[in-house]
């Protein structure tokens, strides 16, 4: 009896049964707009699963990669305030995609969640115009990436090869990361994720050096040895136009640098035609 008049509610039933007709009827008489879904959240679920398996196959994906650090994210926003369609899986995630990638108080979506914002995202995009998205492995935190999308982005896309100097990537680090450098046992404690890949004596190794207050320091090492061997391999072996991919050169992550860049990427689209 609180909600406004244009109040919009979406009321369904797991199977599409009579409850939800009767739902809708009672809300109709009351001066609602209602629609009913035929089938419920059941065929709803269904339609969406089916549609996820054909849907990117329309889209030609620029698939932006780079190393952790060199902005990939923010041009994609760059890109995005230029006009450009953007798909940002780690948005719709609430995840940076790394074992370092939590977001604090950003819990992740379900898994069903994740597939329907893919789906609502995808769905709206003009299919004549090129779709940016991040170089993503299969999984984005604890998601699952579907699987037509990853294989249309991996086989199909065209890479751009985004580069920063190391200087402006530890910049961006600490700015997006700087959660840890306010919580170091947070850091820590996510640190130990690493202790099968890189060894208990390297990892508290950077532990001690985060207690210290050298997360700068640590943020660095892990980039040249977590982080960088681990990426280039990964490219190489998981998209097939890596190799020959166009160099983007950033020389900070600067509003001003990442809005210069997308004009440009997006002229160049433009006249590619």
């Amino acid at each position: 009896m609180d909600q406004p008049k244009g109040w919009q509610p979406l009321v369904y039933c797991r199977r599409g049964g009579k409850r939800s007709g009767s739902m809708a009827w009672f809300l109709d008489q009351m001066g609602f707009r209602t629609h009913l879904l035929e089938g419920g959240y059941k065929a709803f679920r269904a339609a969406v699963m089916a549609e996820l398996e054909t849907l990117p196959q329309r889209f030609a994906f620029s698939v932006v990669c780079g190393k952790t650090g060199s902005g990939k994210t923010r041009l994609l926003v760059a890109l995005r305030d230029a006009g450009a369609q953007v798909l940002d899986l780690e948005g719709l995630a609430s995840h940076r995609g790394s074992v370092l990638g939590i977001l604090p108080g950003r819990p992740q979506p379900s898994q069903k969640a994740f597939e329907t914002a893919i789906w609502n995202t995808l769905r709206r995009f003009d299919a004549a115009r090129p779709v940016y998205v991040e170089s993503e492995s299969k999984k984005v935190g604890n998601l699952r990436v579907p699987e037509a999308l990853i294989q249309q982005m991996r086989q199909h896309g065209r890479c751009l090869h985004v580069e920063m100097p190391d200087s402006g990537r530890l910049e961006l680090l600490l700015q997006d990361y700087d959660f840890f450098v306010h919580d170091v046992e947070l850091f820590c404690r996510q640190l130990d994720c690493l202790l099968t890949l890189r060894g208990r004596e390297t990892v508290q190794g950077w532990q001690t050096a985060a207690r210290a207050g050298r997360v700068a320091e640590v943020f660095l090492e892990l980039m040249h040895r977590h982080y960088d061997p681990g990426y280039l391999k990964s490219m190489k072996a998981n998209f097939a136009g890596f190799g020959g991919a166009p160099v983007v050169s950033l020389a900070d992550g600067s509003p001003a640098t990442l809005a210069r860049a997308a004009a440009e990427l997006l002229a160049e689209n433009a006249a590619m035609g």
